[in-house]
């Protein structure tokens, strides 16, 4: 990493009042999460998927809940019990100390489902997750809005077949079949009351930044271009409150003219930046 390009960084953190996490999937690498980084990226995760042939794009379709229930929950189910079993690595308590170190605290914007902010100890009403969260379901129909947190449902895979075991989660209100409250690809079911409440709280608070001429920083960690809802989010941050964005990403890092790149996996560039 180039020394000036990382003193850059290091100052506009110290000179910021708030700090803005953004994240994508990169994040969770070092602590062992797939990406699910293209379909080859994806099969290697789940070889029962691939043998059948079936992409990232099409196995994360509300449609299988109806026409194949014990795939679709042992795909989700498979995800809720690794997430659940994951320690969030070193790179997300350096944030959370820099974010706690701030004046105007901090705010985190992820498209990750997978709870690991709140599992690093982030504040659950400083987080806003745009694609919702594996540890909260809903109705697969919807028979209504309401949804619940799952941390006392449990979802058995078996291994071998690849399908989850019955009984299957199912809705409190109706007693068809439940779903993760995650927002996927051709999704028309998603109940997305939780994340734009969490959404209406980051609002809130960038606006007070605003306001008020509070000087903010953003970190974006493993963010890419595949479905760029993260980065199009650091981005406007930035022109609209004049803030500094400081990318993370072994890839795709390229960024707005007089932005900061970092070209480095999520965790090697967070200890770069933080070590103040």
């Amino acid at each position: 990493m180039n020394d000036q390009i990382l003193s850059r960084a290091i100052s506009a953190i110290e000179n910021a009042d708030a700090l803005m996490i953004t994240a994508g999937a990169g994040i969770g690498v070092d602590s062992g999460l797939p990406d699910f980084r293209g379909d080859e990226g994806f099969w290697k995760a789940y070889p029962p998927i691939a043998k059948r042939g079936i992409r990232f794009t099409e196995m994360a379709n509300p449609g299988w809940f109806k026409s194949d229930p014990g795939l679709a929950w042992a795909f989700y189910g498979h995800r809720l019990n690794l997430y659940r079993n994951t320690v969030p690595h070193q790179g997300f308590s350096m944030l959370l100390e820099l974010g706690q170190n701030m004046s105007e605290g901090y705010f985190v914007f992820t498209s990750n489902v997978d709870g690991q902010f709140q599992e690093a100890g982030f504040e659950n009403s400083r987080i806003a997750e745009c694609h919702g969260s594996i540890h909260h379901f809903q109705c697969s129909h919807p028979c209504n809005d309401d949804i619940w947190d799952a941390v006392d449902e449990v979802v058995v895979v078996d291994e071998e077949s690849f399908e989850a075991r019955q009984p299957l989660p199912r809705c409190k209100s109706c007693g068809e079949l439940a779903r993760p409250n995650i927002l996927m690809f051709g999704d028309w079911g998603w109940v997305s009351e939780r994340s734009s409440d969490q959404e209406s709280r980051l609002s809130d608070w960038l606006s007070g930044l605003r306001e008020r001429s509070k000087r903010l920083v953003v970190i974006e960690i493993g963010a890419g271009q595949a479905v760029p809802t993260v980065r199009m989010q650091s981005e406007n941050m930035v022109s609209r409150l004049n803030a500094t964005l400081i990318r993370i990403n072994p890839r795709e890092d390229h960024v707005p003219t007089g932005q900061i790149s970092i070209r480095a996996g999520g965790l090697e560039g967070i200890k770069a930046i933080c070590s103040l």
